[in-house]
């Protein structure tokens, strides 16, 4: 296997490593060890979730089938931050800006120690694209291990996720349950680890994934807590080797036709608004041209034919019961829908891997071919005199495709949140919640407090949302994120007034303020920047560097 250590034997061998293998040895490595190729084990658990906190374990398996495939597994470990316990606080900003941060800690790993391959472990929102990201960056084989998604919490003989609990939370404010209720819903939603349940962002990350090869196929899909997760682990393990021994790069992988599968993954399975900001962010580290239209290109060609929650039936453990992700590519494959000449990392390609799926008979979550729940995507992409770079707006999980009405502006989303639950959001109104993108929150906070509020109080089909912050991808509802330019860097967010009429047009893809032009470049005129939140630190220099969302909120190079 020496052969195979071209990085690292520049670390672990000859006259002049001998302090570092002192090191190594130190810890445990030996001679031998040191001869194998080293492969990185880029682990992103933490005790501060549910998402990751099984990973240190599922790590020892990928660690394991390193080993026996004649590798030399060395673990590390990265930040990971919750968007669920975060949703709603300032902790929240801190979630977006970690993707990069998570992305830069294994890029400087791998180049530090000059791993010969890496298996990214990753469960989280962030957590997946910043370990494509990385192993985009290093372009050394790489395979990415998804941890899993949680199983349903069950509730008065009903499946719940913790979308429920943000549901329950305005149910509260309205009066409609007591304490008592909200308490039993908050006990039941989450009953053991595993990334959010619905088909929301980590569960949609982890299916562009195995669409755009980085992930083997049928790797997802099998929930967190599953036996079966140990022998996947384990076959990650040994299949790193297998890559490495075939030179198999990253970016070999990430070619146009397979982000373009992944964004149809997405969309077939009504996918979270937060993959826009991810796949873009991640072209850009291959430079594979992508923008945000081509998001719609490819959504108005792609039907839903999964049937999962937030704008569904089923949580996503219901997919590796129909079979697993295969199912899914099945259908597109049959449909014309996706390339199958991509290759993946197994060294087959897309649809060689779908073909050796066996879908379960009877199987509901995923539509028979032909017999699609929407003859287009999950997501459009809207513009117009408020969004000129662009907006993503939801469709799934309502039927209104039209919204016209008068705004109700929030410079935050606590405000936004007081006034949804404190009853002063009427049918019709437009809530408008801004200053809170990339750089202006910074870090673009998720809004489901504020959208699942608006669910609970009963106000779901009669009003409207836009912000230029995220949405969680348990959101549902007539909800428009991504709003760009975003209003701190002047974009017409800022100059919303409170009972402007805003009109909303899906079918069209148009969002608009009907204001006179002139009296927009008035307020434009008049209009100052906020003074910044962050002076120092970490989210200060994210501010000063993060692009705009249409160009998937990366962190530009300084020139």
């Amino acid at each position: 296997m020496t052969n195979l250590n071209v990085r690292s034997r520049e670390i672990t061998q000859g006259r002049n490593r001998a302090a570092a293998r002192a090191h190594y040895k130190a810890v445990g490595y030996t001679d031998s060890d040191l001869a194998r190729p080293i492969i990185g084990i880029a682990n992103t658990w933490i005790e501060t979730m549910p998402c990751n906190y099984h990973l240190r374990e599922l790590a020892t398996h990928v660690k394991e089938g390193v080993r026996a495939a004649g590798g030399t597994p060395m673990e590390f470990n990265t930040v990971a931050v919750s968007d669920a316990i975060t949703m709603g606080s300032e902790g929240m900003k801190a979630s977006l800006v970690s993707r990069d941060l998570i992305a830069d800690s294994m890029e400087l790993m791998g180049r530090a120690y000059m791993f010969d391959a890496m298996v990214t472990v990753v469960g989280c929102d962030k957590t997946i694209p910043a370990g494509a990201m990385a192993l985009a960056r290093l372009n050394i084989p790489g395979v990415l291990l998804y941890g899993g998604s949680i199983m349903p919490g069950r509730y008065r003989g009903e499946e719940i996720t913790i979308r429920h609990v943000y549901e329950a939370i305005g149910m509260h404010a309205a009066g409609k349950i007591g304490d008592a209720e909200l308490t039993a819903i908050e006990n039941a939603a989450c009953p053991g680890p595993g990334a959010c349940g619905g088909q929301y962002t980590a569960n949609t990350m982890a299916t562009a994934m195995e669409f755009i090869g980085l992930a083997p196929m049928g790797t997802a899909s099998v929930p967190a807590v599953d036996p079966r997760k140990a022998s996947v682990a384990y076959r990650c393990g040994e299949l790193v080797i297998d890559v490495l021994r075939r030179d198999a790069r990253p970016r070999a992988i990430l070619t146009r036709a397979a982000f373009e599968n992944a964004i149809a993954s997405v969309m077939t399975t009504g996918g979270s608004t937060n993959a826009v900001l991810h796949l873009l962010a991640l072209a850009r580290e291959v430079g594979v041209p992508l923008a945000i239209d081509d998001f719609d290109r490819v959504s108005a060609r792609t039907p839903i034919y999964a049937d999962l929650m937030p704008g569904g039936h089923y949580t996503a453990v219901e997919i590796d019961r129909a079979g697993g992700m295969g199912v899914i590519a099945n259908r597109l494959l049959a449909a014309g829908i996706i390339d199958g000449s991509a290759v993946t990392v197994t060294g087959r390609t897309l649809a060689e891997e779908a073909r050796e799926v066996k879908e379960m008979p009877g199987q509901r979550v995923v539509r028979a071919l032909g017999e699609p729940i929407r003859p287009s995507g999950g997501l459009r992409i809207l513009r117009g005199n408020l969004a000129p770079e662009g907006a993503v707006a939801k469709v799934v999980g309502h039927e209104r495709s039209t919204h016209h009405g008068p705004a109700r502006v929030f410079d935050c989303e606590e405000d936004a949140m007081a006034a949804v639950t404190g009853r002063q959001i009427r049918e019709g109104d437009v809530v408008v919640i801004r200053y809170e993108g990339p750089r202006g929150g910074p870090g673009m906070r998720e809004m489901l407090g504020v959208t699942a509020a608006i669910v609970g109080v009963g106000l779901q089909d009669s009003v409207a949302l836009m912000t230029d912050g995220r949405f969680s991808g348990a959101t549902h509802g007539f909800m428009i994120a991504h709003v760009a330019p975003e209003a701190a860097n002047g974009g017409p967010l800022a100059h919303v007034h409170e009972g402007d009429t805003i009109h909303i047009d899906l079918e069209a893809r148009t969002i608009n303020m009907e204001v006179p032009e002139s009296e927009l470049k008035r307020r434009a005129a008049e209009w100052r920047p906020p003074e910044a939140h962050y002076q120092t630190g970490v989210l200060a220099r994210y501010a000063a560097l993060v692009s705009s969302a249409s160009e998937g909120a990366v962190l530009r190079v300084p020139q």
